[in-house]
């Protein structure tokens, strides 16, 4: 991401999940009100219009919704793949925090929290506390649009340049902002990992270990090494954008060296879903097979401490 620049791949996600609510409410899986509004206040309008106008049924398909709304974004190609797409990832992570809040938890961060409105969407939410960490020009966009529309988060916003302060510093800059790090912590990073440095995300890792206290918990989503060794067509049309952008796709595991590269870290691996699996589980399969990439992945791990102490019970 350039320093003075909002992420755009944040918007491009927010707006997807909007775009969701186009949906019919049968197979709809995420709920999103927010997200097109950091893209624009007019494509966010257009969005609510039309389902003001035509309430969502199955008689109406996602493709004939959009040419519906008029507006350029919608003729961009794949997209309602990637809306469908944002769904389940949304969904796979939204299901893993409800049912950490099911168990007590109270505490929730997104680390690279771009436009993220867990905390506005969810009441599920309401009674915990939530950090949104991210980079000071996408944070900044973020609060700005907020405040415009009138919409006040309870986040509490951590603003974290991690190009210039080190994510080592970060657990002891949350606990200056009452962060309780013997607490469990649900930690959210997503669409994250793909962008940085191996260096960058060892010490993430380390640092979200540390902050995520008994019975923690991390959804983080991630690419197959393979899928960026070995890109299909559709995937090299993606990298080609978002470098252009000035967000290139850097890193990916084989999920088979997962569960020791986090357990060197202090995480556990309870879970490792393919998002192709998720749709074909979540989606009736006309709309799950516009997923059908196994290396689009989400990881659930929990802290190595809070197995040990589960184990003690």
């Amino acid at each position: 991401m350039r320093d003075d620049t909002p992420s755009r791949t944040a918007a491009w996600v927010a707006a997807a999940r909007h775009f969701g609510r186009l949906l019919p409410e049968e197979v709809r899986l995420a709920d999103d009100p927010y997200g097109a509004v950091f893209t624009s206040a007019t494509l966010a309008g257009l969005i609510e219009a039309a389902l003001e106008r035509a309430p969502r049924t199955t008689g109406l398909s996602l493709g004939s919704a959009l040419r519906a709304i008029r507006h350029p974004l919608t003729l961009l190609p794949g997209l309602s793949p990637w809306i469908l797409y944002m769904q389940v990832r949304t969904r796979v992570i939204d299901d893993a925090l409800r049912s950490f809040i099911a168990k007590g938890g109270r505490q929730m961060l997104v680390l690279g929290a771009g436009y993220d409105c867990r905390a506005l969407r969810m009441p599920e939410l309401d009674d915990c506390r939530v950090f949104e960490v991210d980079h000071p020009a996408t944070q900044r966009h973020k609060r700005s649009v907020l405040e415009t529309h009138g919409i006040e988060s309870p986040s509490t916003y951590v603003t974290w340049d991690f190009e210039e302060r080190p994510v080592e510093d970060l657990p002891e800059h949350l606990a200056e902002l009452g962060h309780d790090a013997s607490a469990p912590t649900f930690t959210i990073w997503e669409g994250v990992t793909m962008y940085l440095s191996e260096p960058a995300i060892d010490a993430s890792l380390r640092a979200i270990t540390e902050w995520s206290g008994p019975e923690g918990e991390l959804a983080m989503t991630y690419f197959a090494k393979d899928r960026l060794a070995k890109p299909s067509l559709a995937t090299r049309a993606i990298q080609a954008v978002v470098s252009t952008i000035g967000e290139p796709w850097r890193w990916g595991w084989a999920p088979a060296e997962l569960p020791a590269y986090l357990a060197e870290r202090g995480l556990a691996l309870r879970d490792d879903i393919s998002l192709a699996d998720a749709a074909r589980e979540l989606l009736p399969a006309n709309l799950a097979s516009a997923i059908p990439d196994p290396g689009r992945r989400v990881a659930l791990a929990s802290a190595r401490e809070s197995i040990a102490l589960a184990s003690k019970r």
